[in-house]
């Protein structure tokens, strides 16, 4: 398997060494990346839960407009 390569650019010397990532790197690029899908994941559930909730709302017959009116 190829692993993701780091790009290493010395702005003193203007040397660019291109190199495979260390095993911390890869580990690190992980977790970063779980992260951000746990991220997308709870965005895509509070915005489903939005939802359902202006749904009960107009069920009832109140908008959110409404609701502000009301101070909640």
């Amino acid at each position: 398997m190829n692993r993701p390569q780091v790009k290493e650019h010395n702005a003193t010397t203007d040397e660019v060494i291109i190199r495979d990532m260390t095993d911390a790197e890869l580990e690190a690029l992980e977790t970063l990346n779980a992260e951000i899908e746990a991220v997308k994941e709870e965005a895509k559930q509070k915005e489903s839960a939005k939802k359902v909730a202006l749904a009960k709302l107009e069920a009832l017959g109140l908008t959110a407009d409404d609701l502000k009116a009301l101070g909640l």
